[in-house]
């Protein structure tokens, strides 16, 4: 019989071959667990509930607010400041960086607390990304400077899937025993996969080289195939597990791009190297770029390595 390993385990695990380390950070892993556990059960709740619809009231990146959001966002930022093991909370909700009461904690949190909220009323699959570091080296840091990352996928099931640096391992949540159980031990995104998640409606304000690496692979012999939902962490797990690749390029509308480069760009760029996989901004990784602001926007093109390769073929 397989002995079945819960989150708490793993990171005990990964902790013990790591020299000096103190147990903050799984006590942190499982605080952020546990709010997703809570935020979970709000996202299945939706229909039955007042927590669907519109606040009225934008966002610090000028996106409207959905009460769901506020909901996790508030949730989120209770759960780490209780947690103590938190002295930086940033927040794709939130205008300014939080600094807590904790002066002393070893830890910063950036935080898409419900990505993909525009979908909360058709029931698509939405999630929450999250990005650590240490504290004490700036409230603002290189991707490449990340502790770990990891997101929650509230779909069919929810997944909680992560990485320190030592691979990627995804967690389904039992809602039995109220656990998350090892499910998906060292993933690995596929080197190839004829598969494409991009908003087509973007096709005319995208590059010209961009249009040309469309054009190319809808029309092979066997053209790749459009999967796209509209939600980054519904779109990205789909890939992590089947391969393929995300475009999020810059746009005539949006020369910057659109994702925020710490709460959504950095976070999944970890994951998906940690997979095997690629991640560029058409120009380089993005967690070797120094952020010059909170809610700075990037361009993002990631998944599988031989797949990202073709696109950045026709950037030359």
């Amino acid at each position: 019989m397989n002995k079945i390993t819960t989150l708490t385990e793993f990171v005990l695990q990964e902790e013990r071959h790591i020299p000096h380390a103190t147990g903050r950070f799984t006590l942190l892993l499982n605080q952020i667990a546990e709010a997703t556990k809570i935020i979970a059960s709000h996202v299945k709740r939706s229909g039955l509930a007042d927590i669907i619809g519109k606040t009225g009231e934008t966002n610090a990146s000028s996106d409207e607010q959905q009460k769901l959001d506020v909901y996790s966002d508030n949730s989120m930022i209770e759960t780490l400041t209780n947690s103590q093991q938190v002295r930086f909370i940033a927040s794709e909700e939130q205008e300014e960086i939080i600094e807590t009461e904790h002066k002393d904690a070893e830890y910063s949190v950036f935080m898409d607390p419900l990505d993909g909220s525009s979908n909360i009323d058709v029931n698509v699959s939405i999630g929450t990304i999250f990005s650590i570091y240490h504290a004490h080296k700036g409230k603002i840091q290189k991707g490449s400077q990340q502790v770990a990352s990891g997101y929650v996928l509230y779909g069919s099931s929810v997944m909680f899937v992560y990485t320190s640096g030592k691979g990627v391992n995804g967690f389904t949540l039992d809602p039995a025993v109220g656990s998350f159980l090892l499910s998906h031990p060292d993933m690995k995104i596929p080197e190839l996969k004829s598969e494409y998640s991009f908003n087509e409606g973007k096709y005319y304000l995208v590059d010209e080289n961009v249009r040309k690496y469309l054009d190319s692979i809808k029309g092979e012999e066997k053209p790749y195939q459009q999967r796209y939902i509209g939600s980054m962490v519904a779109d990205l797990h789909r890939i992590l597990i089947r391969g393929g690749i995300f475009l999020h390029p810059a746009d005539k509308k949006l020369p910057n791009g659109k994702l925020r480069l710490m709460y959504e760009v950095n976070p999944f760029s970890f994951i998906v190297e940690q997979a095997g996989g690629t991640a560029t901004n058409g120009k380089e990784s993005p967690l070797n770029i120094m952020p010059t602001e909170v809610h700075q926007r990037m361009p993002i093109i990631i998944g599988s390595k031989k797949e990202v390769e073709k696109f950045l073929s026709f950037m030359k």
